[in-house]
C-alpha cells in the first residue's frame, strides 16, 4: 500500500507538471540573425513596484543595463520606501516615480504598478518585482516570445535562487505554484486564468483594454486576478517556467519574512487556480505526507526489532526522486532538500493551514510595515 501510494504521486505529479515549458532561446531569421539586434533600445518600458528594496534593486538594474537588448525606460515606482530605494534607483539610471498614499479601496503593489504604468511611453509593459534577475539575453527572449504570442498576457515564473539554509523550505511553495495553475499539465487548462506576478509582459493596448491594475486595485494576488481580466476578455495567458533566463531571489530577510510573505498570498492564491488542477496538487501533497508517515512507522517498527521496512524504504526514495525532479524545474534548491523533503512539507502545510484561517477569518497579514487584508477590498473592481 505504501508503494502504491508513492507511485500514485508521481502519476499525480506527471499529470499536474508533466509539460514544463521554458522561455526558450529568441526565433532567428532566416539569414541566421536574431529578430532584435544586440543592444538595440526595444519599445517596451519596464516597471518595477518597489518598497524598501535597497538590497535587491542593484541586482536588477545591473542585469538590465547588461542586456542584449535595453527597454526604451525603467520606471521604478517607490512606495512609500523607508531605506534608500529612490537613491539606489537614480544612481542606475531610473525613472522614478514617489506613491502617493494610498487611495481607499487599494492596496500597494497594484497602486505601484498603476502608476508605473500610467507614466510609461511604449507600446508594451514589462512588470518586475525588484528581487527579479535578468540573463543578458532574457528581455530579448521575451519580446520575441511576444511577438510570436500576439495580444494577450505572458508571464513567467522566474527560477528560485536560494542561498541561505532557511530559504530551501521555500521549495514546496516553488513547486505547487506551477503545478496548480494547469499550465504545464498533460490535460492543460485552457483559458488560463493565472498569471506569476513577478514577471508580466503585455501590450499597453491590451493592458488598458482589459483595466489594468486599476480593476484588481483591492486584490492580494494582484497577478491572477489581472490573468482573470485578460481571459475575460478574450485574451490567451501564455505561461513559462524562467529556467537559466529569469531568476530571483526570495524571501532573503530571513524565516520570518518568508512565514509572512507565504502566509500572505498561498491560500488566497488556492482559491484562483483551475479547481482539478488544484485537487490534483492537493492529491499529490496528500500522497507525500502519506509516503512520509508510513516511511517514519516503518522505520520505528525496525528500530523495535520488526525487520527492514524494504517497502517503505522503496516508497521514500520514490518520492525523493519525484521531488528532485520537480525542484530543479523551479529552482536551484540543494540536492539535501530533496532528501529530506518532508521538513518543507511540513512548513507548507502549516503556512497553508495558517493562510488558510487568516482567510477564513479575515485577518491580515503584515507585510513591509504594512497589513495586507486576506481577502479583496470591497474596491476591487472600477
Amino acid at each position: 500500500m505504501t508503494l502504491t501510494v508513492a507511485l500514485l504521486g508521481v502519476a499525480l505529479a506527471w499529470l499536474a507538471f508533466g509539460r514544463p515549458a521554458y522561455l526558450s532561446n529568441p526565433q532567428r531569421t532566416k539569414d541566421g540573425q536574431r529578430p532584435l539586434d544586440r543592444r538595440v533600445v526595444a519599445d517596451v518600458s519596464i516597471i518595477i513596484p518597489a518598497r524598501n528594496e535597497e538590497r535587491t534593486l542593484p541586482t536588477l538594474l545591473a542585469s538590465i543595463d547588461s542586456s542584449t537588448v535595453l527597454p526604451a525606460e525603467v520606471i521604478v515606482v517607490d512606495d512609500s520606501s523607508t531605506d534608500a530605494t529612490s537613491l539606489v534607483a537614480r544612481r542606475h539610471g531610473a525613472v522614478v516615480i514617489g506613491a502617493p498614499p494610498l487611495p481607499d479601496g487599494w492596496l500597494g503593489k497594484p497602486w505601484a504598478c498603476h502608476l508605473g504604468a500610467q507614466r510609461a511611453r511604449t507600446a508594451r509593459l514589462l512588470f518586475l518585482d525588484a528581487d527579479v534577475c535578468l540573463a543578458p539575453d532574457a528581455l530579448e527572449t521575451l519580446l520575441a516570445r511576444k511577438a510570436t504570442q500576439g495580444a494577450g498576457l505572458l508571464s513567467v515564473q522566474p527560477q528560485h535562487r536560494p542561498l541561505r539554509v532557511y530559504e530551501q523550505l521555500s521549495v514546496m511553495f516553488n513547486v505547487v505554484g506551477p503545478m496548480g495553475c494547469g499550465a504545464f499539465s498533460l490535460r492543460q487548462a485552457r483559458p488560463l486564468r493565472t498569471a506569476f506576478g513577478p514577471c508580466m509582459l503585455a501590450d499597453a493596448a491590451d493592458y488598458d483594454r482589459v483595466g489594468g491594475h486599476e480593476a484588481v486595485r483591492g486584490e492580494v494576488v494582484e497577478d491572477l486576478a489581472l490573468a482573470g481580466r485578460f481571459a475575460d476578455g478574450g485574451q490567451e495567458v501564455h505561461l513559462l517556467l524562467g529556467g537559466d533566463r529569469i531568476s530571483f531571489r526570495m524571501y532573503p530577510d530571513g524565516l520570518r519574512t518568508l512565514l509572512d510573505g507565504w502566509t500572505k498570498n498561498i491560500a488566497a492564491g488556492a482559491t484562483r487556480t483551475n479547481p482539478v488542477s488544484s485537487l490534483i496538487t492537493v492529491l499529490w501533497v496528500a500522497a507525500l505526507c502519506s509516503t512520509t508517515s508510513s516511511a517514519v512507522l516503518g522505520v520505528m517498527a525496525w528500530v523495535q526489532g520488526d525487520g527492514t521496512p524494504w517497502t517503505a524504504l522503496v516508497a521514500w526514495f520514490v518520492a525523493v526522486l519525484q521531488v528532485f525532479v520537480l525542484m530543479r524545474r523551479v529552482g536551484r534548491f540543494h540536492p539535501l532538500t530533496a532528501v529530506l523533503f518532508p521538513i518543507p512539507l511540513a512548513v507548507f502545510v502549516a503556512v497553508f493551514t495558517r493562510s488558510a484561517l487568516r482567510l477564513l477569518l479575515n485577518r491580515p497579514v503584515r507585510w513591509r510595515g504594512r497589513d495586507v487584508p486576506s481577502r479583496p477590498t470591497r474596491a476591487e473592481q472600477p
